[in-house]
């Protein structure tokens, strides 16, 4: 497992500096990095409604298709490869939502709550409009605090551990547990329409 992680990052590293045969790395680093991706598809896609149009095998491929397609990409390993696969796939699942005839600048969103479930920080099944709601939500907390932003996207949508996020993000444990409580904290605050930091 560990040779593996090794070696995701070093492809990640030579592709962002453009070394080697770059077709040859792209499908190795499909390969090594397909389970994970898949997991964090199917993360995400358990918070969708029932009988959404995408499966996390799309969302996975297309996600894979715009992560490798970045010219300007300079991954700084496996970690930063995987946080950006969910951003990029939890931007996948707000741009379908919005396709889809939803009303547009928040007309008509339903508040979210979040519960203490499975997966922390979101309710399961969420229909399109709480899902627009969500990311709206992460992209002011981005603004008010852009490191909790992160973790919230590492944690939850990328699915890393603490220790996995606090290495990647260069802090103690106990910061991304902190930065972990206040942004979900804040969230369901902010979910509830009573947010102002």
């Amino acid at each position: 497992m560990e040779d593996s992680r090794e070696r995701v990052t070093q492809i990640v590293a030579d592709l962002g500096a453009r070394q080697g045969d770059s077709t040859r790395s792209t499908e190795e680093l499909f390969h090594l990095v397909y389970d994970e991706l898949r997991r964090i598809a199917r993360g995400l896609m358990a918070g969708e409604r029932r009988g959404h149009t995408l499966q996390p095998t799309a969302l996975v491929h297309e996600a894979y298709v715009r992560l490798v397609d970045q010219s300007h990409a300079s991954w700084q390993g496996r970690a930063h490869f995987l946080a950006v696969g969910a951003r990029v796939m939890r931007h996948i699942l707000v741009d379908h939502a919005r396709a889809h005839g939803r009303e547009k600048r928040g007309g008509g969103w339903q508040k979210v709550t979040l519960a203490e479930g499975v997966l922390p920080g979101v309710e399961p099944n969420l229909d399109p409009d709480q899902l627009l709601a969500l990311d709206q939500a992460l992209e002011k907390l981005s603004q008010l605090d852009e490191r909790e932003a992160h973790v919230v996207e590492l944690r939850y949508f990328a699915g890393l551990t603490v220790a996995e996020i606090a290495e990647f993000l260069g802090v103690s444990k106990r910061t991304v547990e902190a930065d972990w409580t206040h942004a979900r904290a804040w969230l369901l605050r902010e979910l509830a329409g009573e947010g102002q930091r």
